[in-house]
């Protein structure tokens, strides 16, 4: 084993979402940062997500007000910093009686218009689908629906990008490394990180430390850390299929099943469409998680009830499946779990910090970063304020967050390169695409 004499201020284990944004919320504050992850980055949950940030026009049904403000105000603050992997997109929503009322439908995107003070995105608008062509591809039974936006990410590359910027500011970002022990010394966390292609075992020191393992965020905290947690994860399974594009046009589809679940149907990469989710209780391993083909079924079935072009499994190009890490709340339904977030602060009796994440969603990670570092504050009184909502995401720096002009002039810019891979440079890199 060997030993580093260095003290880094925050060690963050977690290369999700959450864990990569709070290292670069944390470097940018002046703090020294380890940020581990024994895999890669966004390997788990967060690049098995339905690609959305989004407020979650569902959870108003379930009283999330301040989930849902903060989730659409955090929208709009995505969108400016991270316009090249983030874009407006519109949902056209399908309206059954059989399901919800309509009055209950347009009372809830009145409050999904207002609630986050919407600024850059269009409002929503009733449609006749029998004129409307939004409503080509769907059946003749269904007359009237709404239509109402919301955003895309590349959720993978989202993580990616808050990893970057974190070690630009300074963090040591380490993938394929295991925090395999952390135990309190002298006022300070030893931590034991392994290599996992070496095996080499490396003790490093430091003054807090942050769980944002996501699934695994429970043991960590007993098996690594040694602590009992009075917070719990509910593991819940999402599933989505990938099949060729069946409609024209650029807009998604939201439906409702006859359980009352939402399924998103979006358009995905060129000519493919992404299908979810499912809402299940899983205990296996959350690294061993699959798409079964009763949850395939289930979301072809959902699909047929809506749409003219009638799929089979055999339409499938392929499924991917994740495990949300959702705080446990007691609910009997899966789909009413909270997707909020809460923090559990370890530090008594003047003890080094642990702080464990439970819960939240890709829309709010960076609002999640922000409470996480308020919450260790306390213990850095030099820390500098919080900073993210102002400064854009590594290649997010367009001009008026214009992604469409952007891609026109570096069109003209790289001429000699086909229009196709000009457009995949500029959502890959954004104005990183510019440098040599």
């Amino acid at each position: 084993m060997s030993n580093t004499t260095d003290v880094v201020d925050l060690f963050v284990i977690g290369g999700g979402v959450n864990g990569a944004g709070i290292a670069r919320d944390a470097a940018g504050r002046g703090l020294s940062v380890i940020l581990c992850e024994k895999d890669d980055l966004a390997q788990g949950t967060s690049s098995r997500s339905g690609k959305l940030v989004h407020g979650g026009l569902r959870y108003l049904e379930y009283y999330e007000f301040r989930l849902v403000r903060e989730a659409l105000i955090e929208r709009e603050v995505l969108l400016e910093a991270a316009p090249h992997i983030i874009w407006p997109m519109r949902f056209v929503l399908p309206h059954s009686p059989q399901d919800r009322p309509a009055w209950l439908v347009r009372l809830g995107l009145f409050l999904y218009d207002h609630l986050g003070g919407r600024k850059r995105l269009p409002g929503t608008r009733t449609l006749n689908l029998k004129t409307a062509p939004e409503g080509a591809p769907i059946k003749d039974e269904f007359k009237r629906g709404f239509e109402y936006s919301d955003c895309w990410v590349d959720d993978a590359r989202l993580v990616l990008l808050n990893a970057l910027d974190a070690r630009q500011r300074g963090a040591r970002v380490l993938t394929r490394t295991a925090c395999v022990a952390a135990r309190r010394e002298n006022g300070l966390w030893s931590i034991d990180m392994q290599d996992g292609r070496t095996g080499a075992v490396t003790k490093v020191r430091a003054r807090a430390l942050v769980n944002a393992a996501g699934p695994w965020v429970n043991d960590i905290v007993s098996r690594v850390a040694g602590q009992n947690s009075t917070r719990n994860v509910r593991l819940v399974k999402g599933s989505h299929i990938v099949v060729p594009k069946f409609w024209e046009g650029r807009q998604a589809y939201l439906i409702q099943n006859n359980d009352k679940r939402v399924i998103f149907v979006n358009p995905y990469e060129n000519d493919l469409a992404l299908i979810g989710t499912t809402d299940i209780p899983y205990e296996g391993r959350p690294e061993e998680v699959v798409a079964e083909a009763s949850e395939v079924d289930y979301l072809i079935k959902v699909v047929n009830r809506y749409f003219k072009r009638q799929l089979t499994p055999q339409d499938v190009v392929y499924s991917f499946s994740g495990v949300r890490p959702l705080y446990d709340d007691n609910a009997d339904n899966p789909s009413a779990v909270t997707r909020d977030y809460i923090f559990e602060l370890d530090a008594s009796n003047g003890n080094a910090p642990l702080l464990s994440v439970f819960g939240g969603k890709i829309t709010t990670f960076r609002k999640l970063s922000e409470h996480a570092l308020e919450k260790i504050q306390p213990f850095f009184p030099t820390m500098k304020k919080a900073w993210t909502a102002k400064f854009p995401l590594p290649g997010g720096d367009l001009p008026n967050a214009d992604f469409e002009q952007f891609l026109s002039d570096l069109h003209s810019e790289l001429s000699w390169l086909s229009p196709s891979l000009v457009k995949h440079y500029a959502r890959s890199y954004g104005t990183r695409a510019r440098q040599s």
